[in-house]
């Protein structure tokens, strides 16, 4: 097992294709996958599997497994990834949980711990979120992390154009004693 990681409740590791049965239950959860709006295949979820395997051995980081410390269930997955907006690459936050586990702050918590990776670790100076408009819930995280909304634009996903907005966190705003 290779340990990123570790928040309160949280060990975050590198995903290995024995999650693949976890990353599919959440994968192709309509629900979870909202923001998406596309239906995952078993071959989707291989492939999204494939290319974080690829993040990690190119940039040593990309979606980790997130488990609970305790039992080692996997909860969802939290990392930092690249992701285009407008042309450029921004270093992105991201998460997505089952769907049991919504609702008890492991998504901030995991983000928290993601971002001060960024800044700690990689020596970022800055992160972001790229947050469908209308994912309140992701809006209400990334706010909780100190991030605020630098623009709107369209990302275009499997079913075309969505309106999506930036948001970012500097490491000169981040407060070291802000912790989860």
């Amino acid at each position: 097992m290779n340990e990123i990681l570790r928040t309160e409740r949280l060990l975050l590791r590198e995903m290995t294709w024995e999650d693949l049965p976890d990353l599919a239950q959440m994968l192709q959860d309509p629900l979870v996958m909202y923001a998406y709006e596309h239906e995952f295949t078993d071959e989707d979820v291989k492939q999204w599997l494939s290319r974080q395997l690829d993040r990690y051995e190119k940039y040593g980081f990309g979606l980790w497994a997130a488990v609970l410390k305790g039992s080692g269930r996997m909860v969802g997955q939290a990392g930092l990834t690249y992701q285009k907006c407008e042309g450029a690459q921004v270093l992105e936050v991201g998460y997505l949980l089952k769907r049991k586990f919504w609702h008890q702050g492991y998504a901030r918590e995991a983000a928290a711990g993601c971002r001060d990776y960024a800044f700690q670790v990689l020596g970022a100076h800055r992160v972001h979120s790229v947050i469908k408009t209308d994912n309140a819930a992701s809006i209400r995280v990334a706010e909780s992390l100190g991030m605020h909304r630098e623009k709107e634009f369209v990302a275009r996903y499997y079913n075309g154009d969505m309106p999506h907005y930036l948001y970012m966190v500097s490491k000169e705003e981040f407060l070291p004693g802000d912790r989860v």
